[in-house]
């Protein structure tokens, strides 16, 4: 890469180029299609697709309101009136409904409040890309009569909410990231670097992401979420290359091999821990929820794009810019040196390792108590900020017609081929099934059966007392399901043909569905990270403690997203106006994020401490210079990830938000805590033993490395010997503590 960096710049910026160029031109790729496979909720979906596509199409929400008076004067129905008919002609709409006459009149009791709702020819693709702009000016009309008009529904939701969490996010955890990398480098082209290679990335990701949209259904929140894990990733790989570069030209090499160690021992790291989060992310397929999956593999997508970045884009980029950057790098190395302050630290912890370890536990398990009381649900238009429009059109909706207008359960019915004979039967068979979802509890009303054109489907929308995302809603869901559909429908044409969709049931069946399959990907991903692991460092002890370690740390975030979105503490500092329910997707998707990234720390310490130890066989001598040598790179990085996740806090989106501060906690207790206190702590107790592994399992693991494998150096472990030839070393370790042999090949 180094000897021919133009070369691969030259690659990079046109590839960045082309793809950037054929993603511009695709708009409202971004969907949010939740299903759910096997459930009641999939099944209304497929049936509906089948034989009445038109409720498929994507809808818009206009809710008109005023604050004094009522809408039926007479200048204020002509200017209704005058703007839905506007609405009609906008390009790529359908239809729109007559919100204050005819059989779709929606109005309050109190006059104050109408209701229209404009369709669009579907897929949500084909939506025009300003469709959101054009319904706000065109609607902006009635102002001239003292009334409002709020959106709301499936495009505005997609558009306005893409629109509000563009860049801003992005560009305050950069800046803060330039900050952190000055203090650390005390250079700005060093700073520099790293933000390029990951802006790079991020760009070359948001452009295949974008493109692979067009063809498949990924989630309105995957670009914001792959860009804010790929960012952090990405500075944090290119930080330890270069942090490492910088040390291997102070150690005497030269330029290009110092370039080569560097990728060949930090990027070794770094290829491995990103191949740990892209598997920990690639786990959330096992969830069963195809939207819970594009989620992980989109994010996948970022960290594989930092990695190959990290090990391509940055070398050459060091080859042109590395001579200037070390010519300019403050010496920021004595307290790596031996006797330094984090050597210092890192025996002082040793020798209190059991008060160590206790005070930590403690604090983990403080942060983690609230994990108790976590209740798992779905955000909704009701826990947007109220400078959302949509999040007023809910408030408005809410009060003219009750919570659960916002969220309506769709009862789709297949319906026998249309003849005298079925007509009748069909009829008497829907008449009896809306009378009984009239009289089931915690229901407000119930519309009459609108047929399918071709009258072989039906749908009848059930609206609820309570709000979607309430608890007895979802008892309702399970009622209608269970016992009331059931017993009306017994021995009738729509035995078994009748299901209960809609957004809210959908939701309803993801939260099922995660709870059901949150202990099997959990531990699925810790299964294969403790294997992998075991390979890396030939030790059963040292990923066992691993997963253990992890899992206080992410019980930790768990803990503060509680206390934050669910008890409500400080949550006006973030843009949350009242309690949120934690999404059912968001501690699964964190677990699989923050397991990989964990994994980051984990690989770049014990790497250090296990080269530390191959050399000197003292394993309380291998910790301190680990640790050493790595904590101020782990902080940096920890600083950066903490600023990149916390700046998504400025996204209206409480999925985001959520998300952002979740992973901020989570990344700090891991740096903090569990990186400088209990690893340490529990390796020094552990001793040599740290290392075991027995003899039969040595033999038919495959041999990992990702500690490069520089021919200047040759370990000297007590009681081993070792044979080094060309950069080739053959290896055999016999240590106090364990007499097991190892034979390994390192290239």
């Amino acid at each position: 890469m180094v000897r021919r960096r133009w070369w691969v710049i030259g690659t990079w910026i046109i590839v960045l180029a082309v793809l950037g160029t054929m993603a511009k031109a695709e708009t409202n790729v971004f969907r949010d299609v939740f299903t759910v496979p096997n459930t009641n909720s999939q099944a209304a979906t497929d049936l509906l697709a089948q034989r009445f596509p038109a409720q498929q199409d994507p809808t818009a929400t206009i809710v008109v309101s005023v604050d004094t008076g009522t809408l039926t004067t007479p200048q204020r129905t002509a200017a209704i009136t005058k703007a839905i008919a506007a609405v009609a002609k906008l390009p790529g709409v359908a239809g729109v409904t007559d919100p204050l006459s005819g059989p779709t009149k929606r109005v309050s009791a109190d006059g104050r409040i109408a209701v229209a709702t404009v369709r669009y020819t579907g897929p949500i693709s084909a939506v025009p890309k300003n469709a959101f702009t054009s319904l706000e000016s065109t609607m902006a009309t009635v102002k001239t009569t003292g009334m409002t008009a709020d959106l709301g529904g499936q495009v505005v939701d997609i558009q306005n909410s893409q629109a509000s969490s563009a860049d801003i996010s992005e560009a305050i955890g950069l800046l803060a990231a330039i900050m952190i990398l000055l203090f650390v480098f005390g250079s700005i082209a060093a700073a520099f670097m790293p933000i390029g290679v990951a802006i790079f990335g991020v760009g070359m990701a948001t452009a295949i992401l974008t493109l692979l949209a067009s063809k498949l259904t990924i989630g309105t929140v995957s670009p914001a979420l792959g860009s804010m894990i790929g960012l952090g990733v990405g500075i944090d790989y290119s930080l330890l290359i270069v942090s490492r570069y910088l040390q291997n030209r102070s150690e005497g090499m030269d330029h290009e091999a110092g370039v080569g160690n560097a990728v060949g021992t930090a990027g070794m790291a770094s290829l491995f821990a990103g191949c740990c989060v892209a598997m920990a992310l690639a786990g959330l397929a096992l969830a069963g929820i195809p939207y819970v999956r594009t989620l992980g593999l989109s994010a996948g997508l970022f960290v594989v794009v930092m990695v190959i970045a990290a090990l391509t884009l940055l070398p050459a980029v060091l080859g042109v810019l590395g001579p200037r950057i070390e010519a300019h790098h403050r010496d920021v190395e004595a307290a790596e040196e031996a006797g330094g302050m984090w050597y210092r630290f890192a025996h002082l912890v040793a020798d209190h390792a059991v008060l160590c370890l206790v005070s930590a536990l403690v604090i983990l398990s403080i942060l983690a108590s609230p994990l108790i009381d976590l209740k798992l649900g779905f955000a909704d238009d009701g826990d947007a900020p109220t400078s959302l429009t949509q999040r007023r059109a809910y408030d408005l909706v809410t009060q003219g017609f009750g919570t659960g207008a916002n969220g309506p359960l769709l009862v789709a019915m297949a319906l026998p081929n249309p003849t005298p004979q079925n007509e009748a039967a069909s009829l008497a068979a829907v008449e009896k099934l809306a009378g009984a979802l009239g009289t089931a509890p915690n229901v407000a009303s119930v519309t009459p059966p609108i047929p399918s054109p071709t009258d072989n489907a039906a749908i009848i929308l059930v609206t609820p007392k309570s709000a979607p995302n309430a608890a007895s809603t979802q008892a309702l869901v399970k009622t209608l399901r269970s016992s009331t559909i059931p017993a009306a429908t017994n021995g009738t044409v729509l035995a078994d043909q009748v299901f209960v969709g809609g957004q809210t049931a959908t939701l309803i069946d993801v939260d099922h569905r995660i709870g059901e399959r949150l202990l099997l990907c959990i531990g699925a991903v810790i299964l294969a990270a403790f294997l992998l692991l075991m390979m890396v460092f030939r030790s059963v002890l040292v990923p066992l403690t691993a997963a253990v370690l992890n899992m206080f740390s992410i019980g930790a975030a768990y803990g503060v997203i509680v206390v934050v979105f669910q008890w409500g503490w400080g949550r006006s500092l973030i843009g949350i106006d009242q309690p949120v329910p934690i999404v059912a997707f968001i501690p699964l998707m964190m677990f699989a994020i923050l397991f990989g990234l964990s994994m980051d720390y984990e690989v770049f310490l014990l790497s250090r401490v296990r080269e530390e130890y191959l050399r000197s066989g003292d394993s309380r001598e291998a910790v301190a210079i680990g640790v050493a040598k790595t904590a101020r790179v782990i902080t940096a990085a920890a600083l950066i990830m903490i600023a990149v996740f916390l700046s998504f806090v400025l996204s209206p989106e409480p999925t985001l938000k959520m998300m952002g501060i979740g992973m901020a906690a989570a990344v700090l207790v891991d740096a903090t805590v569990v990186r400088l206190l209990l690893v340490p702590a529990s390796m020094e107790l552990l001793g040599n033993a740290t290392w075991w592994l027995p003899k039969w399992l040595d033999r038919i693991l495959p041999h990992l490395n990702v500690e490069g494998s520089p021919a200047h150096t040759a370990p000297a472990v007590k009681g081993s010997a070792r044979m080094s030839v060309q950069g080739v070393g053959v290896e055999s370790d016999r240590t106090e503590a364990d007499s097991t042999t190892h034979d390994a090949v390192e290239v």
